[in-house]
């Protein structure tokens, strides 16, 4: 199979191809192409504005399927509009009549095409439309099926700041300390995130594509979200290597915005510091904390070491120790029906045997470093962030 992309190098374009070759070198076996035996065998022609017409020639005479991506988005004159997208439309199609080649054509379109609301008298908006109108054309005359999508907003990795996207700007400019503005917060956006996009488009290759009630195609996955809304997210990012905080995920939207936003760090800003606890029995440092899900920390025990010996009413916490050799012990508190303390429960673990070993509530604990010579180790879950008002932490010797 051989597929032709325009716009290559843009942002969709990078992304698709990218995904493409992770199937045609079998690294994504998630997606499958319809009819491709063996994933070695898929072509990807990539054509852009740096490529020539004789490349593009040579494409629309073998493709089987066409994503046409290529277009205008800020031109430095409005007539630009037409020409960068209305024009190569014509060229590309022009190209597939003269090879009589009736691949499935995809039509990267807009929102704006509908010229409706705040996109009426938009001159980007009626380039789309006039796009949108030529495939319909062409499809009428050859018979080749058209797909036509009207994207949202679009954000994600690689979209270029400064340039058609207001969120990729926000990232850019709060990951990198830039200043922002926002003229009314309230402004609500639809917006489609990348990876969801690109699920959509290898459904559309293999003949699945999403429909609307007037035939457009669409993606299913969008979200409505205020300029507000999302400045707020991105600040709250930020902040979270100060509060270490992990922010609910769980809506959908969030968990693509920080995938975004992590994109646009500079390079030398993907590590930051912990504060590390320490004293003479070694430290304790929490890596990040969340308002429903506990807090994960680390703990290091020096030699012949033992922490904890105490026990929490409700809090509780597993221990996973992930170098060296220990010894974790647990006792229910209070004494049995004999009036005897209740027996001690030994676990050894060490850093090659990884284990999870769970500290009940009501129950003492402690983790004793058996090495004379090494640090242990232990990774540390508690279901609750550490709060110093309610700490629900009572000392008892184990």
């Amino acid at each position: 199979m051989k597929i032709l992309i325009t716009g290559a190098k843009g942002f969709v374009g990078k992304n698709l191809v990218a995904s493409l070759k992770n199937i045609r070198d079998g690294k994504d076996r998630v997606h499958p192409i319809k009819g491709l035996e063996h994933p070695e065998d898929l072509t990807i022609y990539e054509y852009d504005i740096d490529s020539t017409l004789e490349e593009l020639d040579a494409y629309c005479k073998d493709a089987d399927f066409v994503f046409n991506l290529a277009g205008v988005n800020r031109p430095k004159n409005q007539e630009d509009f037409m020409k960068g997208n209305f024009g190569f439309a014509s060229t590309l199609l022009d190209t597939l009549k003269k090879y009589g080649n009736k691949a499935p054509v995809m039509l990267s379109s807009s929102i704006q095409a509908s010229l409706t609301g705040r996109f009426a008298g938009s001159e980007y908006g009626k380039s789309k439309l006039a796009g949108e109108e030529l495939f319909q054309k062409y499809s009428g005359e050859t018979g080749a099926k058209v797909l036509i999508y009207r994207f949202p907003n679009l954000f994600g990795k690689w979209c270029r700041p400064n340039y058609n996207s207001a969120v990729a700007t926000f990232s850019n400019n709060i990951a990198n300390g830039l200043p922002i503005t926002v003229n009314d917060r309230s402004t609500e956006l639809e917006l489609l995130y990348i990876d969801d996009l690109i699920e959509e488009m290898i459904l559309a290759l293999n003949g699945e594509e999403h429909r609307d009630e007037q035939g457009f195609c669409i993606c299913p996955v969008t979200f409505h979200v205020t300029l507000g809304e999302i400045v707020d997210l991105l600040y709250q990012f930020k902040e979270s290597r100060n509060d270490l905080s992990v922010p609910d995920m769980s809506d959908g939207f969030t968990k693509r915005l920080y995938a975004n936003y992590l994109s646009y760090l500079p390079t030398d800003g993907f590590s930051y510091k912990l504060k590390m606890n320490k004293d003479d029995r070694g430290s304790f440092t929490e890596i990040l904390r969340t308002a429903d899900r506990g807090q994960v920390s680390v703990n290091i025990s020096k030699p012949g070491i033992t922490k904890g010996q105490h026990w929490h009413h409700t809090k509780n916490e597993k221990f996973v120790v992930v170098s060296g050799k220990g010894l974790i012990q647990l006792r229910k508190i209070g004494e049995d029906e004999n009036g005897n303390p209740y027996p001690v429960v030994n676990y050894e673990v060490n850093g090659d045997d990884i284990t999870v070993v769970d500290m009940i509530p009501g129950y003492t604990h402690n983790i004793i470093n058996l090495s004379e010579t090494e640090n242990l180790v232990t990774v540390m879950w508690a279901n609750e962030p550490f709060d110093p008002e309610h700490p629900d932490t009572f000392g008892e010797t184990v």
